[in-house]
Order: structure tokens, then C-alpha cells, then sequence
């Protein structure tokens, strides 16, 4: 058994956030910025092996995550600040690591989520934003409030 076969193996869960503008969604693809990717090559750098990481909910392209919990297993022991400023100070400025948190081995960043929460934003004005135009789609029409 190699030296690398005895370590132990942690699971670790993340808090995250990000501004899903620039990404194709959450989930690793080919040939396409995604959220996923960039996180797992952050904490790959941090960890020095190869990192997976699992989400409890998989966003959309151009779509913001506030609240995001992630986890990941790896032979490597950090302290929290590793994985939380060193992640960090890996990653694009639209994505960061909030919270650190070791957890147990049935753990599951979505088989164990007991609640999602989504926010969906509606800037109902006849001219369109410029600051806010990341947080909000824009819909310049009268809005139907019953049939919504």
C-alpha cells in the first residue's frame, strides 16, 4: 500500500458564492468557463491532487449563486484558512469560498440539503439598468402579477 493509500480522507463541505455572468453554468464543460471548473482548479492548487467537487444545486448559464454549498473529499489536511483564503486567493473575483466545514462521510452538498432558495429579480421599468444589470432582468413591459 503507497504512503498515499494510508492517508486519510476528509470531506470537506464549502460555503460559495459567485456572479454567474460570465459562466455557463455551474457544471464543468468543454471549451466553456463554468463555475465548477474554476473551483476545482483552485482547490486542486490548494490541495495539491486533483479535486471533484459535488454542489447541492446546479445553476444555469448567466445565473448568480449566493448560498451555494459544495463538497469534496482529499488526502490533504489544511487548516480552514487554506481552504478558505488560499481557495480564494485562487479563484476569479466573481467567485468566493465563504465558509469552511469538515463534515461526516454520508454527507451529500445535494442529498443532504433540506432547502433551496431561489430569487428571481424583475427590474419592470420602460428603461433598462446599467449598474444593476448583473442582479436583475430587465422587462420594460407591464407585468401580469396574477398570472405570475
Amino acid at each position: 500500500m503507497s504512503e498515499m493509500e494510508q492517508q486519510p480522507i476528509f470531506k470537506i463541505a464549502l460555503g460559495i458564492e459567485y456572479d454567474g455572468s460570465k459562466y455557463y453554468g455551474w457544471q464543468r464543460q468543454n471549451e466553456v468557463r463554468s463555475v465548477q471548473e474554476k473551483l476545482e482548479k483552485a482547490l486542486s492548487q490548494v490541495a495539491n491532487e486533483p479535486i471533484t467537487v459535488f454542489c447541492a444545486g446546479r445553476t444555469d448559464a448567466g445565473v448568480h449563486g449566493t448560498g451555494q454549498v459544495v463538497h469534496f473529499e482529499t488526502r490533504a489536511q489544511r487548516k480552514d484558512a487554506a481552504w478558505t483564503l488560499g481557495v480564494n486567493a485562487n479563484l476569479p473575483g466573481d467567485i468566493a469560498v465563504r465558509w469552511v466545514k469538515h463534515v461526516p462521510a454520508d454527507f451529500h452538498a445535494r442529498f443532504s440539503a433540506t432547502a433551496r432558495r431561489y430569487r428571481y429579480v424583475i427590474y419592470n421599468h420602460r428603461l433598462r439598468p446599467a449598474v444593476l444589470s448583473h442582479g436583475v432582468t430587465h422587462f420594460h413591459q407591464p407585468l401580469d402579477a396574477e398570472r405570475m
